[in-house]
């Protein structure tokens, strides 16, 4: 017998049918209920947080409080929950003046107006103080870890009592997203952001620190070193989300801003986490469609997923259409350090997110064989070590399934959504 996929390329579809002998597993993530009443759900959090005395008790009349929130760059459901906070101190006695929202940028660029607007609603927009992080201005320092990072934060959040916001993820270098990120990176300076950054790549050899990771926390020294900075702020509360594909918020996590936070990253393992007893000779995963596979840069996430799932030296046969090709201004740009042989010792030098998750994709495929069918041209990505097709059959033949629909001495596994679905090898 047959299997029939119809797996999601840009804002298409496309048909692939492989012999059912041959599938190990289709991996799917799991059915994940959105909060029907969000407020209703928030506010039971706020009444009992995790580690944490209630909200109520923490905040008072006359404080000045600073709610800081993930940029456009983070769909966390900010717009959702933002007035709920605010209606929850309002009703305290705390009045709107007394509330200035920061914009944890990080070291990515300004906020637009429009995309203010969009994190914040319209209603909170004309009520609100709302502040955009500069990593280069209105800086303080504050100490000096012990990976010798030297932390400078926007000088809010050493005078005002805190409210950290944002959204739990799974994250490459990191480990997850959300909590001590939203003061580090989300708050600092940028030599502080670079410092820490830095730890991705290993002290003594050129590749990456084998310490970090997604899902990776224990002795993970970005991961660390994030802790102890957030911790020279000791934000008052967090607040963070969960959500979906689609933007549905999932799950709130809400109390110690350390505490509650790897409540949440257990609790994304949970939601996203799918076991798996053995892994394939061959993946083949679909990011899961526009916008998830609009760039490289965004598609990867899928590739290091799928790369969870196959065995040393076996085939991922990616689809991601790319339409807007790298996506990351600087992401093709590192190409060329690696041709001339020094892309390690040149991320060293200037050290950018997209540069990196450029190297752990270089770094991918010489651990595996990579295809990738997608709309960029095959030999951009040769360099990589990146083998691209633009038909499926040509996919299929680099992948060496031929047809796809022959009796092949493979083990495969399928994920149709790969940038949701985490493979977890027990």
């Amino acid at each position: 017998m047959n299997m029939h996929y119809d797996l999601k390329y840009g804002k298409e579809s496309i048909s692939l049918t492989l012999d059912d002998e041959a599938i190990l597993y289709t991996l799917l993530p799991k059915k994940a209920v959105p909060i029907k009443d969000l407020r209703e759900e928030l506010f039971s959090l706020l009444d009992n947080p995790t580690a944490s005395s209630p909200f109520d008790e923490i905040f008072k009349p006359g404080d000045k409080i600073v709610i800081v929130i993930s940029d456009i760059t983070r769909a966390v459901g900010t717009a959702k929950f933002l007035p709920l906070i605010v209606e929850r101190l309002n009703s305290l006695g705390i009045k709107d003046d007394d509330l200035i929202i920061l914009v944890a940028t990080g070291t990515h660029r300004h906020q637009t107006t429009s995309e203010i607007n969009t994190l914040i609603g319209s209603d909170l927009i004309k009520r609100i103080e709302v502040k955009v992080h500069n990593c280069d201005e209105d800086l303080i320092y504050i100490g000096t870890t012990s990976f010798g990072t030297r932390v400078e934060v926007n000088k809010l959040v050493t005078e005002k009592k805190v409210i950290l916001t944002g959204g739990i993820t799974h994250h490459l270098m990191a480990g997850y997203g959300g909590g001590r990120k939203s003061i580090l990176p989300g708050v600092s300076g940028r030599k502080t952001i670079e410092q820490n950054h830095l730890h991705a790549l290993d002290d003594t050899s050129q590749r990456s620190n084998p310490k970090i990771g997604s899902g990776v926390t224990v002795d993970n020294p970005i991961n660390l070193d994030m802790i102890e900075a957030c911790q020279m702020v000791n934000p008052d509360f967090l607040i963070n989300s969960i959500v979906d594909n689609e933007g549905n918020i999932l799950k709130f996590e809400a109390g110690h801003w350390q505490k509650g936070w790897e409540k949440g990253c257990r609790a994304i393992d949970e939601i996203f986490g799918v076991e798996i007893e053995e892994k394939a000779d061959l993946v083949i995963a679909s990011c899961g469609g526009y916008p998830k596979d609009i760039s490289l840069y965004q598609g990867v996430k899928t590739l290091f997923n799928a790369s969870l799932a196959v065995k040393p030296g076996g085939t991922i046969l990616m689809l991601a259409e790319c339409c807007e090709g790298g996506g990351a201004p600087d992401y093709f740009d590192w190409i060329n350090p690696l041709k001339q042989g020094r892309l390690d010792p040149a991320l060293r030098e200037g050290f950018t997110i997209p540069g990196y998750i450029f190297y752990a994709t270089v770094e991918t495929a010489q651990k595996f064989n990579i295809v990738l069918l997608s709309s960029i041209n095959p030999e951009t990505v040769k360099p990589m070590g990146i083998k691209g097709a633009a038909t499926l059959n040509d996919a299929l033949s680099l992948a060496n399934l031929g047809g796809g629909n022959k009796k092949i001495n493979k083990k495969i596994i399928v994920i149709p959504q790969g940038g949701a679905t985490i493979p977890i090898y027990k």
